[in-house]
C-alpha cells in the first residue's frame, strides 16, 4: 500500500516502539488489518484486540503506533484516500484523446480495485458508521469530488480539442460519466464474481465508446 502524504506526522506523537521492529512495515500491516476488520464488521464492532490479532501482534505493541481506535481508523482512511485519484490522473495524462483518457481512467480504476480489494468495502463501512468528530464521511465525499473534477477536466479538454459532440454540456456530461464510475464503485463493493465484474466493465467501455447499440437498432432521437 502506498505511503500517504503526511504519514510521518501521523506517527510523530507516538512515544516508544518495540525494539528492533521495522516501524513502517509494521505500521502498514496494522493499517491493512484495520481495513480488513472495518470492512468486514463495521467501525463500532471493530476492536483494537481484533485488529492486533489480524496484524499478528499484541494489543500493547499496537498501542506503540496508534493511541486509540479512532486515530487508527483515521490513519487507515487517509491511506485509502491517497491511493486512487493520483493513479487515475497519471493514467489520464498518458493519453491524448479525450475518449482514450476516459478509457484509461476506467481501466486504472479497475486496477486500483484489484490491488486494494478491501478499499471499497472499507470506505462504504466508514460512510455508513463512523464517529462524527472524525469527519471521515465528508473526507470521502471530497475524494469523490476530486474524481468528478478529473472527469470534468478531461471533457473540457475535449471541448477545446473539438472532440465532443456539438451542443454537449460539459457539466452534465461530467455528471453522467462520474455516475458511471460511482456505480462501478458501488457494484465492486458487492464483490461480484471476477468474470461478471470484468464483463460489466467491458460493457461500460462499449457504452462510453458508443458501441453498445448497433447503428440501426433505434431510430429515436430523444
Amino acid at each position: 500500500m502506498a505511503k500517504p502524504k503526511g504519514a510521518a506526522s501521523a506517527n510523530s506523537s507516538f512515544l516508544g516502539r518495540p525494539v528492533g521492529a521495522n516501524s513502517e512495515e509494521t505500521r502498514q500491516r496494522i493499517l491493512e488489518a484495520t481495513m480488513r476488520c472495518v470492512a468486514e464488521v463495521g467501525y463500532s464492532r471493530t476492536t483494537i484486540r481484533e485488529i492486533a490479532r489480524e496484524a499478528k501482534m499484541t494489543s500493547g505493541s499496537l498501542y506503540h503506533y496508534f493511541p486509540n481506535k479512532a486515530e487508527l481508523v483515521r490513519a487507515t482512511f487517509d491511506e485509502v484516500a491517497t491511493i486512487a485519484v493520483p493513479r487515475l490522473e497519471q493514467a489520464a495524462e498518458q493519453n491524448a484523446a479525450t475518449l482514450d483518457k476516459l478509457m484509461a481512467v476506467l481501466d486504472e480504476s479497475v486496477r486500483v480495485m484489484r490491488d486494494y480489494p478491501l478499499a471499497v468495502a472499507f470506505d462504504r463501512a466508514i460512510r455508513a458508521e463512523s464517529p462524527q468528530h472524525l469527519n471521515l464521511a465528508e473526507t470521502s465525499d471530497t475524494r469523490f469530488v476530486a474524481l468528478r473534477n478529473l472527469i470534468r477536466d478531461i471533457l473540457e479538454q475535449g471541448v477545446h480539442d473539438k472532440e465532443l459532440g456539438r451542443g454537449v454540456d460539459v457539466e452534465s456530461a461530467a455528471n453522467a460519466v462520474y455516475m458511471i464510475f460511482r456505480g462501478l464503485n458501488e457494484y465492486a463493493s458487492s464483490a461480484p464474481p471476477p468474470d461478471e465484474y470484468h464483463a460489466t466493465v467491458a460493457a461500460l467501455k462499449q457504452l462510453l465508446r458508443g458501441q453498445l447499440f448497433s447503428s440501426g437498432s433505434s431510430r429515436s432521437t430523444r
